[in-house]
């Protein structure tokens, strides 16, 4: 018979009068370490709507929903970023690409078990900018304004970036679209097809 060494008896002495080495979870929550990737969030206060955290999600676990600009509405047209969870792997490609770096985060959230899959879905919704000429949606108004303060003085020479931020201090009007484009309306909010159209119009007439 192979008795124990004096070695292995104090190390079972050590470990029967040690706590445990690993955590206590699911009795006691468990806290991860810093740098753990967990469950994405979008924030409310950074998020500026612009898309590009579901334009590089290999998962396809982030969609932007536009509403039709054409449709009758009194309402301002709202953006919608959905995160479906379930799909995510966590690889934190959303985060890096985030253009205000804080638009969206890795939790430490990785308790995310679900009976019912629908519900590992969230959302957040942001106002739409729409073009004044032909309607259709120019980008988030916070994301204007993101650009406006991060162009400082050089957002000046964009019309759509002024107007934007100073509709946000007070009401500013630009007139009605006419039959056909004139020089005025290049002091418009516009999307990129009608601003080129406009100063076609301005430049070569």
């Amino acid at each position: 018979m192979r008795y124990p060494k004096i070695r292995e008896l104090g190390e079972a002495v050590k470990s029967l009068l040690s706590k445990p080495y690993t955590s206590s979870f699911p009795k006691t929550p468990h806290e991860p370490f810093d740098g753990f990737r967990g469950k994405p969030e979008h924030s409310e206060e950074f998020c500026v709507g612009c898309g590009a955290c579901a334009e590089s999600c290999p998962g396809n676990a982030i969609a932007v929903i536009d509403p039709d600009p054409k449709a009758k509405n009194k309402k301002p047209l709202m953006r919608k970023l959905e995160l479906k969870y379930e799909k995510c792997n966590f690889c934190g490609i959303c985060e890096a690409n985030c253009i205000t770096e804080k638009g969206i985060t890795l939790t430490k959230q990785f308790d995310l078990a679900l009976f019912d899959r629908n519900l590992a879905r969230e959302s957040i919704e942001l106002e739409l900018v729409t073009c004044e000429l032909c309607g259709d949606i120019v980008t988030t108004k916070k994301h204007l304004l993101w650009i406006f303060r991060k162009l400082g003085v050089l957002a000046y020479g964009n019309p759509t970036l002024l107007l934007t931020a100073q509709r946000e201090m007070l009401p500013v009007e630009s007139g009605g679209a006419g039959e056909e484009l004139r020089r005025p309306d290049i002091f418009k909010v516009l999307c990129p097809k009608c601003r080129k159209d406009v100063m076609m119009k301005d430049i070569y007439g």
